[in-house]
C-alpha cells in the first residue's frame, strides 16, 4: 500500500461561487464584494488551470473532468469530499452536510475512468444514507488517512460524524483515531469542520496543527499514534493553519512533492520550509479566489486515485 499517488482526478469548474449552504460551518469562507459571480468564476477557472499546469510540469497525472452547468453546483471544484478511490478498486461515496453539495456525487465520472483511462473498479462502499439521519462524513476532507499504517484520523465536527468514521474504518480496515479539533472564531473555541485544514500526513513526515487539539489527553494520544509510526512531525501555528498550511497533500511526480497553495507557503517559517525540503520538494500555486470563496485550498481539490489498471 503506497501513501501517495501519481494520479489525481480535478473537477474543472463551471460555476464557481461563494456557497451559502456551507459558509453556515465554514469559518474560512469570505464574500468577495468586489467581484461579480461571473468574475469569481473566471478567476476561479484561471487558478485552476494553472495549478493543474503546474502539477503535470512535474509528472502527475491530472485528470481533469469537465463540470456540469446543472444542477448547481457552487463547490464542485473539491471533489475529494464526496468520493475517495482505494487500491481494492473499491470506491467510497460519502454523506455531505450542505444539500446542493450532494448534487456532486456524479457516478458517470466512474464510467470514464474505468473506459477513458483504463481503471479497474469492482464496487461502491456507500455511506450516503447517513445523510437521512443528519449525519455527515465528507470523505478526505473529514478523514486523513496513514494508507501505510492503516490508521485514520479525523476530527469530529458537524462535517464528521464519530459512528460514520467507525463505519469507514471498518468497511476499509482502518484504524480510527478520533478527536476534537478547535480554533477561534469571534471569541469562541468552534470544531474545525473538516480535518485535511489541520493535518496531512505524507509518506515520512505529518504537517499538524497540535494546538488545535484542546483536550490534552487527546493530544497526547494523536502524538503517540504519529510517533509510533515513525513520521516527523512538522508543526504549525493556529494562524498559519487559518492560511491553510494544513491543507497540504503529497502527490507523486517525477519524485514526491508536497502540494499546497501560494497562501499556505507564504505563511511557513524558513525553518518550516526546510523541515520538509528534507523530505520532498515544495509545489505551490495561487488560490487566492478558490480559498476566499470556497472556503478550500489545495489539497481538496485533489481525489487522488490509487485504483487498480484493468488487467
Amino acid at each position: 500500500m503506497n501513501q501517495i499517488t501519481n494520479s489525481i482526478m480535478m473537477i474543472k469548474p463551471v460555476g464557481f461561487r461563494y456557497n451559502e449552504q456551507t459558509a453556515v460551518n465554514n469559518y474560512y469562507q469570505q464574500v468577495l464584494d468586489n467581484l461579480t459571480a461571473e468574475q469569481t468564476q473566471e478567476k476561479a477557472l484561471n487558478e485552476f488551470n494553472s495549478f493543474v499546469d503546474k502539477l503535470r510540469n512535474v509528472g502527475v497525472n491530472v485528470i481533469v473532468i469537465q463540470d456540469i452547468e446543472y444542477p448547481d453546483t457552487p463547490d464542485s471544484i473539491f471533489p475529494n469530499n464526496w468520493v475517495s478511490f482505494h487500491s481494492n478498486a473499491m470506491i467510497g461515496l460519502y454523506p455531505m452536510c450542505a444539500e446542493n453539495r450532494r448534487d456532486e456525487r456524479r457516478e458517470d465520472i466512474f464510467d470514464t475512468l474505468v473506459d477513458e483511462y483504463g481503471f479497474a473498479i469492482e464496487g461502491i462502499k456507500d455511506f450516503t444514507e447517513f445523510e437521512e439521519h443528519d449525519k455527515f462524513l465528507e470523505g478526505t476532507g473529514s478523514m486523513v488517512l496513514d494508507h501505510v499504517n492503516m490508521i485514520c484520523y479525523a476530527a469530529i465536527s458537524i462535517r464528521t460524524d464519530e459512528i460514520a468514521v467507525m463505519q469507514f474504518c471498518e468497511e476499509f480496515g482502518y484504524r480510527p483515531i478520533c478527536f476534537t479539533a478547535n480554533q477561534d472564531v469571534e471569541g469562541e473555541r468552534m470544531e474545525i469542520y473538516h480535518t485535511n485544514v489541520m493535518m496531512c500526513v505524507a509518506d515520512t513526515f505529518v504537517v499538524i496543527c497540535l494546538d488545535t487539539i484542546d483536550n490534552e489527553a487527546e493530544r497526547e494520544h494523536v502524538l503517540e499514534t504519529l510517533t509510533e509510526t515513525g513520521k516527523e512531525i512538522i508543526e504549525i501555528t493556529e494562524a498559519q493553519k487559518h492560511r491553510f498550511a494544513g491543507n497540504m497533500l503529497q502527490v507523486m511526480g517525477d519524485k514526491p512533492y508536497l502540494v499546497m497553495s501560494n497562501s499556505a507557503y507564504s505563511s511557513l517559517t524558513e525553518e518550516q520550509k526546510i523541515a520538509i525540503e528534507k523530505h520532498c520538494p515544495i509545489l505551490y500555486s495561487s488560490l487566492d479566489t478558490i480559498e476566499a470563496c470556497g472556503g478550500g485550498s489545495a489539497r481538496c481539490m485533489m481525489a487522488e486515485i490509487f485504483l487498480p489498471k484493468q488487467k
